[in-house]
């Protein structure tokens, strides 16, 4: 994000703006000097939005997961507060942020989409799914079913974790994809049904006994078209003996190198999208690897390779490789990245991968090349043995157990990983005018921004300290007053604890996995003596798990009522929080430590509780450079968990002549508690990041684990979903009872770009028919001067913009609106970039990442930008530069904020036109539409067939109206019928057909059943078909002609297909009548010059013939060209424009054109080679010359006449 973001009118922004820069993922090794006990069971220490753990524990548990997670999240009921009435739940669907128009499962947790594939009419929907909780834990497969790709129906659990027979976990089942095996080269088919086939990731758990940590890829098959499967009992089938090898996405390929199935997985700390092929999904055999490239920010995950048409054209394809990474991404934290370039069967070679940047213009303040600091003030933590954090020069690389650090300039930078990340210090400039519009610097390191208004030290409050745990040797909290429960009064000497937690004041404090017997697994509670509220604030430290179901939380009694709670940070570092307890000033209260969570980072550490008028300050993490005036830090950026540095700007005109400094701070001692920092330069410009750069899915936070569905019909394009979400806030998103959603499915297109073909993408059309556009609302050319009120409403709508931001600096819509919030989508004209801007949308102080602003550039075109948004409750999609630029971000708006605003900022704008259409919802209707009915039988009868099937099992909630039967390539019902059996007719003699049925009710309709076992209408044939002619009437070698088959003698068939160049174009029912002769004509138009061949076949109970051959040659494809002429020969204003074909291949329509402005056009009727005459009347033309031109298009194409030019020598 840039530090040119717009002001807000909700609440006073902070004077420091945070950039984040993102770059390479490295590793770092330490070991904390006060290491916190951890989870008894946690999930994997490093994830896929890794800090830094131990380089061991990275190369062996890099899961899809954040750090520290329990394996196995609570289910246990919030806790209510005894003074709050426990409020009804709401009905599923009209949950707070629950969407109407996106998928989101009914409970629990959910994440990347697995497994996406079409098939028989249906899209299958598979996805990572913890089945008991709403935390990432417990991988398995989850799965929903749609016909439309927006109403989606929830299916049984799909593929579940493996147990060991004492029932605990060994097998997590992590992301893949699914393939039809339509030729069943796996063997896994019954002879009547084509397997589907998932290959997935499976995750050793530790009880695993032979392969524990290590991930290897396996298969499942469904022989029910994808809702029950069964694991392989040879699993895994490729195995690399690697801790993250994972994410297959596998597909058919068929080119000049053979045909075979192709896997593309990762190495996910390599960087590295590893590419294998097998004849039957079984037997594996390596072809390639790609990468690393373009951003390495993060660890690589979820690839895919597909191919798709540039421009539509069949002829000219490329193939789009997509990584998805973690952190890394362009918004911050996780997001997908894609490569466009050539697949030849073995490697994919990248034709937009982007080399070294160069260093931009400017004037080097520090540099950091000389060996020393220069002048610097230098901060290194007292009594560090190793002169950390800084050391006493520049370093000249990455220092001992580090990663390799890239990206500086010269000889030497600012690195402040001596000693690893435990020190902490600062690092300051010495002072300077600023002179110049912008600083940029390069920066790396940890992720982890100045806050304003925190401290660095970790000082507590002013006021009465009551508790502090500081007791004397022997004397136990029971001894004290305090009253202990469950497993902390079996052993009282454990409390207070004098073990686990950082950041702790003195010696002793509470941690509830020292105070009993079983570690994270200890439950009770701990309550204290009563003390006087005689301050306003009770402040207190607190770290440890996080839970927000009320099972792991510090309470403040008052008169045996909860009145205020704060539950710990998911992390061992205590900080401080402060309760306004201000209502119950005077009165006697109690801290109450309430623990009935089990499983990881189920404990709470506390310590040190002080009553007073002040609240505490927030010790700062930050790792930071800060740009300091007056004492003050007005511009700041920090680094992206990442050894490799990029660029950050400062717009500093507004300090333009005061002095300032630089400060250089690390106060953290934690996973990337350190800072990278070089070449500080003063610029008339901002430098470019160099992740903007790269080609990205999404320019939002909320886009990853991308892929596309496989089998949807369409070759020029292909449908991607991702889910809406990020690692870096993931867990603690404030929704209930589910976690996550998914994003709109897309439909991604190449578009030709100056920098190549790149993705365009537009939510998939389905979407158009849930448009509600009688209640749309329309405003055009509204003036936007400050704050202007449209009249204009909606949480569930599509808004399509046209803005024109005129003279102001900043112009744009709040949609999620009320008065005190709303979200911001905007226009800068000052950097070109439009932003969504989330920092005052609602409740976003649920973590400290989540609050931000996406900025992408986007050039206006006439002086205008077009944005397309689809609202749904809890997010924004944004479409800008028709579909090459999207922004996808949450939102958590307060409840009924839903007004859509205009604001310009520094002057005036105009909405040439703003739309806002209502979305019908597709998810969590009352009832629902059928399942599917079953066993649908066909037999064969004189003119048709007889069908039979089973109900469906479910109704959907309403009864069953009718049933409809489809015949296989024809769209509509071919018979309905209110019974279970129904009677196709009307088919000709020796027809081949298909059959399948759908339930309907009151709803909708359900997806179509399996096909029926082919039938063919009896047609009295005694022989094969005789042989057909073939033959054309293309006399005049246009475009467009007529290709006929005429049967003289032999045995009739029933049906005919056409083939052009190999390739079927039409096939033609044929009536049955013996031995009489039969004809078939097929009209074909629009062909471009060149030689077409075509063959044909005749078909009928007995076999299949082989036609004669015809060729066609068009060498006329185009009109022929006309000729312009007038009749102005007294040089008025006033004359007549004619345009003459006089022979040769006909138009069906014209356009005349003065300049490139259409003055005339109509259609014309063709009857090549005969003349063709067009005609335009002008009037009023101005005294001058003027130039016209005609232009004759037909199905192939457009022909343009010589210029004309027309003198006009008076009005």
């Amino acid at each position: 994000m840039k530090n040119c973001l717009p002001r807000n009118r909700f609440r006073t922004i902070a004077a420091a703006t945070t950039v984040v820069v993102a770059a390479t993922l490295g590793v770092t090794a330490v070991a904390p000097a006060h290491a916190d006990p951890g989870p008894a069971t946690a999930a994997p220490a490093t994830t896929s939005n890794a800090s830094a753990g131990t380089a061991s524990a990275a190369s062996t548990a890099a899961l899809n997961a954040p750090a520290s997670t329990a394996s196995t999240a609570s289910t246990t009921a919030p806790h209510a507060p005894s003074d709050t009435a426990s409020a009804a739940s709401p009905t599923l669907g009209d949950e707070q942020y629950r969407p109407r128009v996106h998928f989101t499962p009914e409970k629990n947790w959910m994440n990347d989409p697995n497994g996406m594939v079409f098939h028989k009419g249906v899209y299958h929907l598979y996805f990572q799914h913890n089945p008991q909780g709403d935390r990432w834990g417990n991988m398995s497969w989850g799965h929903a079913t749609s016909t439309d790709l927006l109403t989606w129906t929830e299916q049984p659990l799909a593929i579940p974790q493996t147990f060991d027979d004492q029932g605990r976990p060994i097998e997590s089942i992590f992301s893949g994809s699914v393939v039809v095996d339509e030729n069943n080269t796996s063997g896994f088919g019954d002879g009547t049904n084509a397997p589907l086939v998932a290959i997935y990731t499976s995750a050793y758990e530790p009880a695993h006994p032979t392969r524990a940590g290590l991930q290897a890829q396996s298969l499942a098959y469904s022989l029910d078209d994808g809702y029950t499967w069964t694991k392989f009992e040879g699993n895994p089938v490729l195995d690399r003996n690697s801790a993250n090898f994972r994410d297959p996405k596998v597909f058919w390929y068929d080119g000049p190198g053979g045909a075979y199935w192709v896997m593309v997985a990762v190495e996910a700390l390599d960087h590295e999208v590893v590419l294998y092929k097998s004849a039957d999904l079984k037997n594996w055999e390596h072809l390639s690897d790609f990468g690393p490239a373009n951003s390495t920010g993060g660890i690589w995950e979820c690839p895919d390779l597909f191919e798709l048409p540039v421009d539509g054209d069949p002829s000219n394809t490329k193939w789009v490789m997509v990584v998805n990474l973690n952190p890394g991404a362009v918004g911050g934290g996780s997001g997908g990245q894609y490569f466009v370039g050539e697949f030849d069967g073995t490697t994919f070679t990248s034709e937009s991968t982007e080399g070294a940047q160069s260093t931009p213009a400017g004037r080097v303040f520090a540099g950091f090349d000389d060996g020393t600091f220069d002048g610097w003030t230098l901060g290194n933590e007292p009594g560090n043995g190793k002169d950390g954090p800084w050391g006493l020069a520049p370093a000249s690389g990455a220092l001992d157990g580090q990663s390799p650090v890239t990206g500086f300039v010269g000889a030497g930078l600012v690195n402040g990983f001596h000693d690893g990340d435990w020190p902490v210090g600062t690092l300051e400039s010495p002072t300077f005018t600023v002179s110049d519009p912008y600083i940029n610097l390069l920066v790396g390191g940890g992720n982890h921004p100045h806050v304003e208004g925190t401290q660095l030290a970790n000082d507590p409050p002013a006021g009465r300290t009551v508790f502090d745990f500081e007791l004397p040797d022997g004397q136990t909290l029971a001894d004290s007053g305090w009253q202990l429960t469950g497993d902390f009064a079996t052993d009282p000497a454990r409390n207070p604890s004098t073990a686990g937690g950082d950041y702790y004041l003195g010696a002793k404090r509470i941690n509830t996995w020292e105070g009993g017997p079983r570690g994270d697994d200890n439950t009770g509670e701990m309550l204290s003596p009563a003390f006087t509220l005689d301050g306003r604030y009770v402040s207190f430290l607190i770290g440890g798990g996080k839970r927000t179901d009320g099972t792991l939380q510090a309470e403040l009694v008052v008169d045996g009522q909860v009145v205020r709670s704060q539950t710990g940070p998911e992390a061992g570092a205590l900080n401080w929080v402060s309760w306004d307890a201000a209502e119950f000033a005077g009165e006697q209260a109690q801290i109450r430590i309430r623990d009935e969570a089990t499983g990881g980072w189920g404990h709470l550490t506390f310590d040190h509780v002080v009553v007073g008028d002040e609240p505490a300050q927030v010790r700062s993490d930050e790792t930071s450079v800060n740009l300091v005036v007056d004492g003050k830090v007005v511009r700041t950026a920090t680094g992206a968990n990442s050894e490799t540095l990029d660029w950050a700007s400062w717009n500093v005109s507004e300090f333009a002549g005061r002095q300032a400094s630089i400060r250089v701070i690390d106060n953290n001692r934690f996973g990337w508690g350190h800072l990278l920092l070089d070449q500080v330069m003063f610029a008339d410009q901002a430098a470019s990041t160099r992740l903007e750069s790269y080609d990205w899915l999404d320019w939002g936070r909320d886009y990853y684990a991308t892929v596309t569905y496989s089998g949807t019909p369409d070759s020029s394009s292909h449908v991607m979903q991702g889910w809406m979400n990020n690692w870096d806030y993931a867990n603690d998103i404030p929704t209930s009872p589910w976690r996550s959603s998914m994003a709109l499915p897309r439909e991604v297109t190449l578009t030709q770009t100056a920098e190549g073909p790149r993705l365009t993408q537009k939510v998939v059309p389905q979407i158009d028919g849930r448009m509600d556009a009688t209640n749309a609302q329309t405003r055009t050319d509204v003036a936007v001067d400050g704050e202007t009120d449209l009249q204009l409403s909606g949480d569930v709508v599509k808004v399509d913009l046209t803005l024109r931001p005129g003279d102001a600096e900043q112009a744009g819509i709040t949609v999620f609106g009320d008065d005190t919030s709303g979200t911001r989508i905007g226009y800068d004209t000052t950097t070109g970039r439009v932003y969504v801007d989330r920092r005052d949308s609602g409740n976003v102080d649920f973590h400290p990442a989540f609050a931000s602003v996406e900025d992408a550039p986007v050039a206006l075109v006439d002086g205008t930008v077009t944005l397309e948004a689809y609202l749904d409750r809890a997010s924004v999609e944004l479409f800008t530069a028709g579909g090459r630029t999207t922004t996808t971000d949450q939102v958590f708006p307060n409840a009924d904020a839903d007004d859509i605003t205009a604001w310009s900022e520094g002057g005036t704008a105009t909405i040439e036109r703003i739309t806002v259409t209502p979305l019908l919802p597709t998810m969590f209707l009352d009832d629902t539409a059928p399942v599917a009915p079953t066993g649908v039988t066909a037999s064969p009868q004189a003119g048709g067939a007889a069908l039979s099937w089973t109900a469906p099992v479910s109704d959907g909630g309403s009864p069953i109206t009718e049933y409809r039967v489809y015949q296989e390539g024809v769209d509509a019902a071919v018979a309905t019928s209110t019974s279970l059996t129904a009677t196709v007719t009307g088919l000709a003699p020796g027809t081949t057909a298909r059959f399948a049925v759908t339930a309907v009710n009151a709803v909708g309709e359900s997806p179509r059943s399996e096909w029926s076992a082919p039938v063919t209408v009896p047609d009295g044939a005694t022989a094969k078909p005789g042989r057909g002619t073939l033959w054309h009437d293309n006399l005049f070698s246009t475009g467009d002609y007529t290709v006929r088959m005429t049967l003289l003698k032999g045995q009739n068939a029933t049906s005919f297909r056409l083939y052009e160049n190999g390739i079927l174009i039409a096939t033609i029912p044929l009536e049955y009548r013996g031995t009489a002769p039969q004809s078939a004509k097929v009209a074909v138009s629009g062909k471009k010059n060149g030689t077409y061949f075509y063959t044909g076949e005749l078909i009928n109970s007995k076999g299949v013939t082989a036609t004669s051959r015809a060729t066609v040659k068009v060498t006329r494809a185009l009109p022929a060209t006309p000729v312009l002429s007038h009749d102005n020969r007294d040089g008025d204003g006033a004359f007549t424009l004619t345009a003459t074909l006089r022979s040769g291949t006909n138009a069906t329509s014209y356009r005349f054109l003065e300049g490139d402005t259409v003055i005339a056009e109509g259609t014309l009727t063709p009857r090549t080679p005969f003349a063709q005459t067009a005609r335009a009347d002008v009037t009023g033309a101005a005294v001058g010359t003027h130039t016209y031109r005609v232009e004759f298009t037909n199905a192939s194409g457009t022909t343009t006449s010589k210029p004309l030019t027309v003198t006009v020598r008076r009005p």
